[in-house]
């Protein structure tokens, strides 16, 4: 073969090259377009490479969250990110409320609430998405004196009930109500963080409050509070929220925070004893009542999916009912966009294997 042919096939070969390679990178990239257009815009950014980790991760601690203690605790965090000279800041998060205003201004990435207060922020314009469940818990009921008169739910009516607003324990009074046929008209909601709630209470300042623990536990323990109106179905579950524009930005990131959380949910349930004093030494209250905190917390079920979805479309027409709401909104389409079953699967997974 002469060498003028040898170079003319050299030439042809490389543009073949590079027109396979253009036909490969187009198809690839069609078909991310195409997965986006099967799971909608928020999963858009795991077809991307995920940024490098942040130089600052941002994330609350809550009473009303065990692993979220124990991680802090132990420093698991810093220690999963030292490598990428992350800094981690921890915000203390007194209720739903806090924490959900907390990631609507931006100043958590990462934040614990309860499902249905997630589901009325989201539905007000909060960006969030839930990408992980940290308990299943009995962390309110409404609670009076054990001296009180009051002996069942229509017995509120005309009374002052302490309650924060936007969180599970407010959500839960609104619902306990309904099944008395009364509504937030009926009774006097006084809006207090959940502490100042419990001493307002025990002062005889209000009649009734919606408790949540630590508080509630602490309440019955050492004041000898009584439950009044318990029901478990009316807890809605303990939702790890994050941010939707940091899930786009950094989902590895995400991802490795929920292998933390895995992490210290298995350790709870392996060192009980040592997650109570944890809860307690942080809480401020004592063993026993942290004790009576954890004993009513269920960390079997840490995968969102079908189950919350069902339990908040059960608990969404209380929002509807009591206009917390805009006119018109669709909270089934809310509550989906809501959930977020992607990022949770494959670390609970990779825990279970090890």
């Amino acid at each position: 073969m002469s060498h003028g042919s040898k170079t003319s096939l050299a030439v042809m070969g490389k543009y073949a090259f590079r027109f396979a390679v253009k036909r490969a990178l187009k198809g690839a990239f069609t078909a991310c377009a195409a997965l986006t257009l099967l799971i909608a815009a928020p999963t858009a950014a795991l077809c991307a490479a995920s940024a490098p980790a942040p130089a600052e991760l941002k994330l609350d601690y809550a009473y009303y969250s065990p692993e979220s203690l124990v991680i802090r605790r132990n420093g698991w965090l810093e220690q999963e990110f030292a490598a990428d000279h992350t800094k981690i800041d921890w915000v203390l998060s007194l209720g739903s409320n806090r924490a959900l205003e907390y990631l609507n201004s931006g100043a958590i990435d990462i934040g614990s609430t309860a499902g249905l207060a997630a589901v009325l922020g989201k539905a007000n314009g909060n960006p969030i998405r839930t990408v992980y469940i940290f308990s299943r818990p009995e962390w309110t009921a409404l609670v009076v004196r054990k001296d009180s008169p009051l002996k069942t739910i229509a017995d509120l009516k005309g009374k002052k009930i302490a309650a924060t607003k936007g969180t599970d324990p407010y959500l839960f009074t609104l619902r306990a109500l309904h099944t008395a046929g009364l509504s937030r008209d009926d009774v006097e909601i006084v809006n207090l963080q959940h502490p100042d709630g419990r001493t307002a209470l025990i002062n005889g300042q209000v009649d009734a409050w919606a408790g949540l623990d630590p508080h509630m536990a602490a309440a019955q323990i050492d004041n000898g509070a009584r439950l009044l109106y318990r029901n478990v179905d009316f807890n809605t579950w303990g939702f790890l929220n994050a941010r939707e524009d940091f899930i786009a930005k950094y989902p590895d990131t995400v991802a490795r925070v929920l292998k933390v959380y895995e992490r210290a949910r298995r350790w709870i349930g392996t060192h009980p004893d040592e997650a109570a004093s944890i809860v307690a030494e942080d809480s401020k209250v004592s063993l026993a009542v942290a004790k009576l905190q954890l004993s009513r917390t269920d960390f079997s079920q840490p995968q969102p999916g079908a189950t919350q979805i069902a339990a908040l479309k059960a608990a969404a027409p209380v929002l509807v009912q009591e206009q917390l709401v805009k006119p018109g909104t669709d909270l089934n389409q809310v509550i989906d966009a809501l959930i977020d079953v992607r990022i949770a699967q494959p670390v609970i997974a990779s825990a279970g294997s090890e």
